[in-house]
């Protein structure tokens, strides 16, 4: 078991590598949440749910809210 000096510079090193990793994670999560919120354009008219694509939105449409008139921009889809 380590003591005394070589001790704490094991500690160090290992706070180091953590703070490293952990600096790189929090970097490619922001970049990955940002990505997917660019990638989710069409929003429901009435619940606000957002959808990738209008092919999705019509799917959603259809099963979430059937009693309501489909809007006009997924009657061609």
């Amino acid at each position: 078991m380590a003591r005394g000096q070589q001790k704490l510079q094991s500690q160090a090193k290992a706070a180091e590598k953590a703070a490293k990793l952990k600096k790189q994670q929090g970097h490619n999560a922001n970049t990955q949440k940002k990505a997917a919120q660019k990638a989710l354009v069409h929003v429901c008219v009435v619940c606000k749910a957002q959808m990738p694509d209008p092919k999705t939105y019509k799917q959603h449409f259809e099963n979430k809210h059937p009693k309501n008139p489909m809007p006009d921009d997924l009657k061609d889809v």
